[in-house]
């Protein structure tokens, strides 16, 4: 699961293949974190409006506070963001990135998480899940999303939580859990989850970031404070990857809506799973192979 570098140390390595993830502390200045948040809030405030990117709103919140990062809970997309975009070529991230991924390295699919505070609907628990259920790119072990607390995460704000060791299994099917009240939507979970199955809350500090596999099960709890808590994140691949298709697999359903929803957005008739990415796609480090 990592390739042969001279970043990792033998501990690191080992816990990353034994675990599939790998926590590393203080990666992410605070400075470049509040430059993430400024833009965050220009985006909340519409004062820059990046194409491409999605606002996910909680509508309920929108007559009580308007615009503003009361109501979005998250941006998706934003690899036409200038600013935002930074996070993806930090150099001190990437040189994490290579370990997992080689040298030829793509930005896939970036977000920036605002949990809302939520204490009673659960609106914002993501439920737990796999990564790859989203992404028609294969192999998997060529995938590595990197994880930026942009302040404390813990159990009290609905910090990641991860069952260890569940990368070395198969893609499993997801969809909508069947809970009362609202699921957001694209929130998909595991269809059929082992609760027995260990989980570790990754406690972590502003500027902490997490590298973890696609396959790797993972979810993020309620948010039970009256702030917010926010994350980055970008899920990166080898161009050496390629698309698959994912007709008569698991994920075909999810083709379905992510292609409907975006030819309603777009108003376009004809799109495949494939051109979404190959929008979504940066080449940041190397060269451009396959994606």
């Amino acid at each position: 699961y990592t390739l042969d570098n001279d970043v990792l140390t033998t501990e690191q390595r080992q816990f990353y293949e034994d675990n599939g993830y790998l926590l590393i502390k203080k990666l992410v200045s605070d400075k470049d974190i509040e430059r993430f948040r400024k833009e965050f809030i220009r985006i909340c405030k519409k004062e820059v409006n990046p194409p491409g990117a999605m606002t996910m709103k909680d509508e309920s919140l929108r007559f009580q506070y308007g615009q503003s990062e009361r109501v979005i809970n998250k941006v998706q997309d934003f690899q036409e963001d200038e600013e935002l975009f930074r996070y993806c070529t930090l150099p001190e991230v990437l040189k994490y990135v290579e370990c997992f991924t080689g040298p030829n390295i793509m930005a896939m699919h970036t977000m920036l998480i605002n949990k809302l505070p939520d204490s009673d609907k659960q609106t914002f628990l993501h439920p737990m899940h796999q990564d790859l259920h989203y992404f028609p790119f294969r192999p998997a072990d060529l995938i590595v999303c990197a994880w930026t607390a942009m302040e404390r995460a813990d159990q009290n704000n609905g910090c990641l939580v991860v069952q260890p060791g569940t990368h070395k299994e198969p893609l499993k099917p997801h969809g909508y859990p069947e809970w009362e009240g609202k699921t957001n939507k694209l929130f998909h979970g595991l269809l059929d989850e082992d609760e027995k199955s260990p989980r570790v809350h990754v406690v972590m500090e502003k500027g902490d970031t997490v590298f973890f596999h696609p396959l790797l099960i993972h979810g993020s709890g309620i948010n039970k404070t009256s702030g917010f808590r926010k994350s980055i994140s970008c899920h990166f691949a080898s161009s050496e990857c390629y698309y698959i298709d994912v007709k008569n697999t698991t994920q075909e359903h999810l083709e379905k809506e992510l292609v409907d929803m975006v030819q309603k957005k777009y108003n376009m008739t004809s799109m495949k799973l494939r051109d979404i990415w190959n929008f979504r796609a940066r080449l940041v480090q190397g060269e451009r192979i396959n994606l």
